[in-house]
Formats: structure tokens, C-alpha cells, sequence
């Protein structure tokens, strides 16, 4: 068995969700974590870790094969994975989707320089839906893709808005328009905007004399976020916060509604569906079983960037092809 030696670069709820997956797998042994803070403040879970500052990244090149990336998309991962990159093979799960395309061609390039592969949106949307919206869409040509998020936490967001100047703290809810879900599920194929499937739920702890008026502001018309959808913003107490937003569920459905036949007489439905206690340890379990691809790639040689789409399925498993062929086919 080939062992992968992960780092991790950012400790939050993510940072520890790849840590908990890699105490699920055997293949993936967890080296080094890299933190913005004083080393000495984080306590891994993982006894044996050792931390070390973000600054003092580069001088361990050598000891990690693969570093997961556990910033956010809004302000971190845009300058972190490019520049990463030219140092280590890299997985990232930057997740604004307008973005993907400028973000994979900075991160490729920066890759091709250092001669590292990098494995960019690695999560479950995108990632995980983004398969299955391209094998249903492979099966039936003619029909309609929706992707409905929620209702659940987005932690990308939520750091979006735990951003704006006068926000102490904050969460977001994604929640499917229950009207739209159901008429795509009966095999209707309507035309629906982005405001039309999905609203959002922001709840915001405001520093003491912020302006409120300015940080909603802020929130309705921040770009790719929310300038798109029918948001409610609502200002509660950090005890609040606490008592009634501590989790970080989330889940939601692909659903790829299309016809077959001489006519098109004949509708089908195809469903993805997922149902998440934890948003950042699922999406570690996504980065923690793409490092292990990542890794597989580097060591045949490849470079540059690479999203789900470029991955063999089969290099996302811990287990032999000859294993694979046999039990799960």
C-alpha cells in the first residue's frame, strides 16, 4: 500500500473535517497542518500532527505529497492554491461556480511552472454533483439539468459574510423553492431562474455600532452570492447564534429530467441526492479521496490543473482495480 503524506493548510471546520478523513483511511497519513495563527493555539486532534505557521510553508516541500487546502473561496484560495501550487501537488475545493474557469486557468499555469498536479473544486457541488449533472446529461441528451442546494449551511456563504466590515459573526441557509423541487420530480421540465429554485437565509451577529442598513446591503447585492436570489437577512445575538445555528448540515439534489424515444414519448428522471449531518467533514472526505488521486497522478508524472471530470474513478479508491472489478461492478 502507497502511502500519501497529507498537509493541511487553514484549521477550521474544514481543515478538521480532512483530518477526520484521513483517520478513516489507512493510505492517507496526516504529516503537517498550517496555520495563520500561533502554532502553539491549535490542537489537532490527531496527536501525532505537527503544526507549523502558513509562513514556513515552502521549507516543508519535501515532506508532504499532497496539500489540502482549506481556505475559503472568496478571499483565500484564489491567491493560496495558484501559489501553493508551484510548490506541491495541491486540492482545493473553491466553490464559486461564475469563477471555476479564471481559478483553473491561474492554477494550471502556476502547476505547469512548479511541475505539480493541482485538483481544484473538490467537494460535492462542485464535485460530486458536477458528475453526476455530466452522466446524466451524458445518458439523456435531450432533457433539462436542476441542481437544488439545502436547506442547509453554506459555509462558503457564511465566510462571505462573516467578511463585510460590521459582522461578527453569521450563517447562511440555502433553501430549495419546495414548488420548484416538486415539479421538476414529477418530470416536468420547466425554465426556472436562479431566484425562482432557491432562496436564502442570512443570520447575522453585528458588531456593537455597526450599520445594519450598510451590512445588508452589503450581503443582497454581493455578487456571485446573493445578488441573484430572494435573500432575508435577519440580525440575532451571538447567544442566538450559538443556541440555534451550531450545526453544519447541508445536502440537496441533482436532478437531470429528459426524454427518449421516436417522439419523445418517454420521460425519465434521474436523481442525485444527498443528506449531510456535517458540510465540512463530507467535504473533507471529497479532498481527503482526491489527495489520494492527486497523488497517483504526480507520481505517473502528470501536471497542471485537474477538476472531477479529468480523474479516473478508480484513482479516487484506496482499493486494487483487480478489488474494484470484482465487488463493485
Amino acid at each position: 500500500m502507497v502511502k500519501t503524506r497529507i498537509g493541511i493548510l487553514g484549521y477550521g471546520n474544514l481543515g478538521r473535517g480532512v483530518e477526520l478523513a484521513c483517520r478513516q483511511n489507512d493510505d492517507l497519513e496526516l504529516v503537517a497542518l498550517f496555520t495563520r495563527r500561533d502554532p502553539a493555539s491549535v490542537h489537532p486532534l490527531t496527536d501525532s500532527v505537527t503544526v507549523y505557521a502558513a509562513d514556513d510553508l515552502a521549507a516543508h516541500a519535501d515532506d508532504v505529497d499532497v496539500l489540502v487546502l482549506c481556505g475559503g473561496s472568496a478571499n483565500d484560495l484564489p491567491e493560496q492554491t495558484p501559489a501553493c501550487a508551484q510548490l506541491f501537488t495541491v486540492v482545493d475545493s473553491f466553490d464559486t461556480h461564475a469563477n471555476i474557469p479564471a481559478h483553473f486557468a491561474q492554477v494550471d499555469a502556476a502547476a505547469r511552472e512548479g511541475g505539480q498536479v493541482a485538483i481544484i473544486s473538490a467537494g460535492w457541488d462542485p464535485g460530486m454533483f458536477s458528475l453526476a449533472r455530466l452522466y446524466a446529461g451524458c445518458i439523456l441528451p435531450e432533457g433539462g439539468d436542476y441542481t437544488f442546494w439545502g436547506r442547509g449551511v453554506s459555509q462558503g456563504h457564511s465566510d462571505a459574510i462573516r467578511r463585510i466590515p460590521g459582522v461578527a459573526d453569521a450563517r447562511q441557509y440555502t433553501v430549495p423553492v419546495p414548488e420548484a423541487l416538486e415539479a421538476v420530480r414529477s418530470g416536468q421540465m420547466p425554465e426556472l431562474s436562479t431566484r425562482q429554485k432557491h432562496t436564502r437565509e442570512c443570520y447575522v451577529v453585528a458588531e456593537e455600532g455597526a450599520d445594519l442598513a450598510a451590512i445588508e446591503r452589503a450581503i443582497v447585492t454581493m455578487p456571485n452570492y446573493f445578488d441573484e436570489y430572494d435573500t432575508t437577512v435577519t440580525f440575532i445575538s451571538q447567544e442566538e447564534l450559538d443556541r440555534d445555528h451550531a450545526g453544519i448540515p447541508h445536502g440537496g439534489s441533482v436532478i437531470r429530467s429528459g426524454v427518449t424515444g421516436e417522439q419523445g414519448e418517454h420521460r425519465h428522471v434521474v436523481e442525485y441526492s444527498l443528506k449531510l449531518d456535517s458540510n465540512p467533514e463530507f467535504t473533507g472526505s471529497v479532498l481527503a479521496a482526491c489527495a489520494r488521486a492527486a497523488h497517483r497522478l504526480a507520481r505517473e508524472g502528470q501536471t497542471g490543473c485537474k477538476t472531477l471530470f479529468d480523474i479516473p474513478p478508480a484513482y479516487l479508491s484506496p482499493r486494487s482495480a483487480e478489488d474494484l472489478r470484482a465487488h463493485l461492478l
